[in-house]
């Protein structure tokens, strides 16, 4: 906005009362045309333009007020649950993949049949020496590990996070990158420019997870155990793959919390939420800068 003093002069003008009441009320007429398209029929940027603003007393004003609300209720509204709704179920699936299935009992083995879920989980450095004390000479044995339709549940549900989550992010970034340097809308980030939308927490946020799935695919233990699996198929236990547990296990932890970070946006459907997670913001700088005053007392005095 260039002149943000006369946003309430103007926003006023668009309001127009009647002088004459009918059974105690006023006729009242609002003109936003013009603040929800623009002269070209196009989606207007008034509310975006508002929002970068950042006056709270210029925000609660009724033209605004109804024209957020009308785009909302009538256009934003479904978009935003549809969107969400697929989100929150790759999450669902992408949880399923890395935390529930593969703790699910064991299936029966040859050697042993108690279902203890040692020699499974990524990060664990004792699963690591007890799948090497469990390994024979051709490799590692799979007397615990699970029945195949657990690893074909688990590999199908891999490959859906990378195929259909990590590929619409990979076309979401691709698509808005190349729209803001068409359109030249860059922020100088040192000696780099980068494109406008990774400004907003959403976008570096997604790219962050965009790039951390990536490199799960790259470790996956049960691609890298295709030529090494015993016949056991869909398998993680073998040389190559317990060797990628642990930074496997980094990689999804990461991608989990920025899962449920991207998730954070359906607090809209809650005023108390909304105003916690705002003030959650808004403190947050003072917090770290607390912990960094308290870092710094304690080593000095250390």
């Amino acid at each position: 906005l260039d002149a943000p003093a006369l946003m309430p002069v103007l926003l006023d003008g668009l309001i127009w009362r009647s002088r004459v009441t009918e059974n105690g009320q006023r006729r009242v007429n609002y003109y936003i045309k013009h603040l929800v398209v623009d002269a070209h029929g196009d989606f207007n940027k008034a509310i975006e333009w508002v929002t970068e603003n950042g006056d709270p007393k210029l925000v609660c004003h009724p033209i605004l007020s109804i024209v957020t609300d009308m785009v909302w209720s009538r256009v934003a509204f479904r978009t935003f649950l549809y969107n969400k709704a697929w989100f929150l179920f790759t999450l669902i699936v992408f949880v399923s993949s890395q935390a529930v299935l593969n703790h699910l009992n064991k299936g029966d083995g040859s050697g042993s049949g108690s279902g203890s879920s040692s020699g499974r989980r990524l990060a664990s450095a004792e699963a690591s020496t007890s799948a090497s004390a469990a390994s024979s000479e051709d490799g590692f044995t799979h007397t615990t590990d699970l029945p195949i339709e657990i690893r074909a549940a688990i590999f199908a549900c891999r490959c859906f996070i990378y195929i259909c989550s990590m590929g619409q992010w990979v076309i979401f970034h691709a698509k808005n990158s190349l729209r803001d340097f068409r359109n030249r809308a860059l922020v100088r980030w040192g000696r780099c420019a980068i494109p406008e939308y990774l400004c907003a927490w959403q976008g570096w946020s997604s790219l962050c997870l965009t790039m951390f799935l990536f490199l799960m695919l790259c470790m996956e233990p049960i691609l890298h155990c295709f030529q090494h699996n015993d016949g056991f198929l869909f398998t993680e236990h073998c040389f190559e793959g317990e060797n990628l547990l642990f930074p496997y296990s980094i990689m999804s932890t990461a991608a989990m919390l920025l899962y449920f970070l991207l998730l954070s946006d359906l607090s809209v459907f809650s005023t108390r939420v909304s105003s916690f997670a705002l003030i959650c913001t808004r403190v947050i700088s003072e917090v770290t800068l607390f912990l960094f005053g308290l870092t710094f007392f304690v080593a000095s005095f250390a």
